[in-house]
């Protein structure tokens, strides 16, 4: 008679198994969607030679649209889930602190808090660039709650499951002036080589075209600020420029939304300007780990603390190119900058 196999080694096989076949899965989803982006309409880039038009948005095609179609068909979000959603170059880099600290402040210390040597992108990944970009995937599912996310997917092609979850959502947006040339700053650290440097104009034309990622810049934002308006107790919308302008009663209004008030007695032990220093622009900028830091081989962590000013526009863009940028957006989002 064979010898049997103890339960212990069966279910440590049939979970190999099952890895197997989750891992393959995953790999033909991928195919799949490497096939559908090569058949999507194509515009002229702005650090590769195309952007491709899905869902009505302009994405890089290996850059991050192929995390947003797994997220689409895979991710289960939570109830007490937290998202901080933006267009690029909107100031997520700094909300994400801000959020991090918010939600965290009862699990560190000053000397021990992971924003002093973590950068914030790592602290709250991006959906479609950290998480689902490529397989193999990380395994949110065994994430402890409450779970905290980043992403740029438009409010139109967020996954269902966010939606119907009644989980929170905070929207950070920025004048569309500063974000077109924080933008064109950013990219020309990692725009491919084989290509001429991006010039001002054109980026200014792309972008006004909505050829940007994850834009049209406009659409993107009036796509969160009507939920916002329709389930403003679901979704926080605020620009970067309310941010920088009054932090303190942002910080204090941010946490009241994400169901985590400050207390009296934190209030009195100066706990909100304390967050309010740890995440400041400066504090960050000047830490090692930004400062010297990389999260790939394509650029450093000091990529994303270039100057968090607001009005930078001013010392780059010609009249006529302030007159063409606020005309869209005095036609698309009128009171909002």
């Amino acid at each position: 008679m064979a010898a049997s196999i103890p339960c212990s080694s069966l279910n440590k096989i049939n979970k190999e198994e099952r890895d197997h076949e989750s891992i393959i899965k995953v790999e033909r989803s991928y195919q799949r969607y490497r096939e559908i982006i090569s058949t999507l309409p194509k515009e002229k880039g702005w650090i590769a030679e195309d952007m491709c038009l899905y869902e009505g948005f302009w994405y890089q095609p290996m850059h991050g649209l192929a995390g947003v179609m797994f997220a689409q068909e895979h991710f289960q979000a939570r109830p007490d889930d937290v998202f901080l959603i933006s267009t690029p170059k909107s100031g997520a880099t700094w909300l994400k602190a801000i959020i991090f600290a918010i939600m965290k402040r009862t699990c560190y210390t000053n000397s021990t808090h992971p924003l002093l040597t973590t950068n914030p992108h790592d602290c709250v990944p991006f959906f479609e660039f950290e998480l689902f970009q490529k397989p193999p995937v990380a395994d949110v599912d065994n994430l402890p709650s409450p779970r905290i996310f980043a992403t740029h997917i438009p409010y139109s092609s967020l996954p269902k499951p966010i939606l119907d979850s009644g989980c929170k959502i905070v929207y950070v947006c920025r004048d569309p002036k500063d974000v077109l040339i924080s933008m064109w700053y950013f990219l020309a650290k990692v725009r491919s080589k084989e290509l001429p440097p991006l010039s001002l104009e054109e980026a200014v034309d792309l972008f006004s075209r909505g050829i940007f990622g994850f834009g049209p810049f406009w659409d993107h934002v009036q796509g969160y600020w009507k939920a916002s308006l329709e389930c403003p107790e679901r979704i926080f919308f605020i620009t970067f420029e309310e941010m920088k302008r009054d932090t303190f009663v942002k910080v204090k209004k941010l946490a009241e939304f994400l169901g985590q008030p400050f207390l009296m007695e934190e209030e009195r032990e100066r706990v909100v300007e304390e967050i309010i220093e740890l995440c400041s622009f400066g504090k960050l900028r000047n830490l090692e780990v930004n400062k010297n830091g990389s999260r790939n081989p394509d650029f450093k962590n000091d990529a994303f603390f270039r100057k968090g000013e607001v009005g930078d526009w001013r010392n780059h863009l010609t009249p006529q190119m302030v007159e063409r940028l606020d005309q869209i957006t005095n036609e698309k989002l009128p009171g909002i900058f």
